[in-house]
């Protein structure tokens, strides 16, 4: 049977809301088909507002929580007037996080489910990652079971979004982690050149590798913990952004590009990964690819644009399907919850 699903994701760096219409149907094995996808650039208020939401008292950012769900399913409905869209089954959506805490048992991706449906009539999948949390896992990174059932001919699927993280299957099971962080700190230095984004990392090639400051990066604690493990923005406010300081910004964008590659390599070569599959905004910045390529020997594969764009968008879509389903959609072995499990609340 085929199941029309809409999925929303909205990511750490900001740079909109990717929003995709899939069909997917289950014969031997889940097969899918992007039909629509397109990204809703913010508007400067709604991005200031997103950016700043760490800081809100508790009561602002319910209001902003529901006032964001509201704005999601405005949306919604715009992208199914636009494209005359019709018989759509769900709406899965990520929401966009403000905490991520794991170790102390919660996440928060704000984005009210209930607000969506009211303004679609349609049901709603949201909060995907809290119950994992409870369950002792990381919340994070949820997209392996998408790698595991949509996109296992690769060796490997590597996310350059906000952060960094990798889905692979090692000893006979799907593993995933974060490994760095990525446009969540260039976006952050980019600005400061009055830059949404470092376009192909050419501002970071301009600049010069702080040996100094590359080796506080690499000697981090993160980076040298076994998986599962996965990062938030309190972890860049904490470890990253006060070492970039006194750094002159095109150096520190050069540094970092270098930093962010060398971690992401030093993944590839100990699993010895033949070939891997890159999505996200940082398969991009060329500058980063090209650090990355000449540090593995590994086949990198940058697909089409659609693919590229809306990967996350539409594996949150299939995790709605499988919830409906009442099918697993968090793979423990990428957690580290007590269970592989079926999460996600139902509006």
């Amino acid at each position: 049977m085929k199941t029309l699903a809409i999925g929303l994701m909205s990511g750490t760096s900001l740079d909109g809301l990717d929003i995709c219409l899939a069909e997917f149907e289950k014969q031997d094995k889940w097969t899918f088909q992007i039909l629509k996808a397109e990204t809703v650039t913010y508007s400067e208020d709604w991005e200031t507002q997103l950016r700043n939401s760490i800081h809100l008292s508790s009561e602002d950012l319910l209001e902003l929580h529901s006032e964001y769900g509201f704005y999601l399913g405005q949306q919604v409905k715009k992208f199914i007037h636009q494209h005359r869209l019709e018989n759509i089954d769900l709406i899965a959506s990520h929401g966009h996080t403000v905490f991520h805490q794991p170790k102390r048992k919660f996440t928060l991706q704000i984005g009210d489910g209930k607000a969506i449906k009211l303004e679609t009539g349609l049901p709603v999948i949201y909060d995907f990652r809290s119950q994992d949390v409870l369950m002792k896992g990381n919340g994070a990174p949820l997209v392996p079971i998408g790698d595991e059932l949509l996109f296992s001919s690769y060796s490997a699927c590597l996310n350059l979004g906000g952060f960094s993280n990798i889905s692979l299957r090692s000893e006979g099971k799907r593993i995933a982690f974060d490994i760095a962080p990525v446009n969540i700190v260039l976006n952050y230095l980019a600005h400061q050149l009055h830059k949404n984004f470092d376009e192909n990392g050419a501002l970071a090639a301009k600049g010069k590798t702080d040996e100094t400051l590359l080796n506080q990066l690499n000697v981090l604690d993160f980076y040298h913990i076994p998986h599962p493990k996965s990062l938030g923005i309190e972890w860049c406010h904490q470890h990253i952004f006060p070492l970039l300081e006194n750094i002159e910004t095109l150096d520190a964008l050069a540094t970092f590009t270098e930093h962010a590659a060398q971690q992401i390599a030093n993944v590839i070569n100990q699993y010895s990964i033949k070939d891997i599959l890159i999505t996200g905004g940082g398969a991009y910045n060329t500058f980063l690819i090209e650090k990355i390529r000449a540090k593995t020997k590994a086949e990198v594969i940058i697909p089409e644009k659609e693919i590229i764009n809306y990967k996350e968008a539409l594996i949150f879509a299939f995790m709605g399907v499988l919830k409906m389903n009442n099918e697993i959609n968090v793979l423990s072995s990428a957690t580290g919850s007590t269970e592989d499990h079926c999460s996600g609340v139902i509006a």
